[in-house]
């Protein structure tokens, strides 16, 4: 039921936004040189890779690490990319990661590639089962500021508690989180 789910509600969601995403696509293009979609190598479902896109919000030149490793990310962000990292837009081409089963609309986000830390964490938990999500329990319950192991406690939380139920509240209050901006570090 879950993959139904996410199906139905991801195709609606790009009938109904891409209006929106032509539009970031084109601030993306028309203020910064280089492709309007990022694909970032992401860790998945039993810990494989895939390619997860993302509207581009940092220059091409910008190191492929956690932001939060980032000295000054300030420094690295093309001149709208502020404004679709807080509005979570850049976030909206990951629509086509759960259509094809890559993501689902909820589940733990999924790591870089190179979080070794986090990868080994989910792995010892068995979160690495769950197929990764765009929104997920540990993101509506902190986001950006919270410490990895309070990340993957979370993400256990999730894991060990997951119900259809549980996905509407989290994406109840992930519309609410969006909306208010919140828990947003870079």
């Amino acid at each position: 039921m879950k993959r139904a789910f996410d199906f139905v509600m991801a195709a609606g969601a790009l009938v109904v936004l891409s209006p929106v995403m032509l539009a970031a696509a084109v601030a993306v293009k028309a203020t910064s040189k280089g492709p309007a979609i990022y694909w970032s190598d992401r860790v998945g479902r039993e810990n494989r890779l895939f390619k997860m896109p993302k509207f581009r919000s940092m220059r091409i030149e910008t190191p492929a690490v956690a932001t939060h490793l980032l000295t000054d990310t300030t420094v690295w962000l093309t001149p709208i990319g502020g404004f679709l990292r807080k509005s979570s837009l850049d976030e909206l081409p990951q629509l086509w990661s759960i259509l094809i089963g890559d993501m689902s609309i909820v589940g733990p986000r999924p790591a870089l590639f190179n979080q070794d830390d986090l990868i080994a964490l989910r792995t010892e938990a068995g979160v690495h089962t769950l197929r990764p999500g765009l929104t997920g329990w540990a993101q509506v319950n902190g986001r950006d500021e919270l410490p990895i192991p309070d990340k993957v406690r979370l993400d256990v939380e999730y894991l060990q508690n997951r119900t259809f139920g549980m996905d509407l509240k989290t994406i109840w209050m992930t519309i609410g989180k969006v909306l208010r901006a919140r828990d947003i570090s870079h």
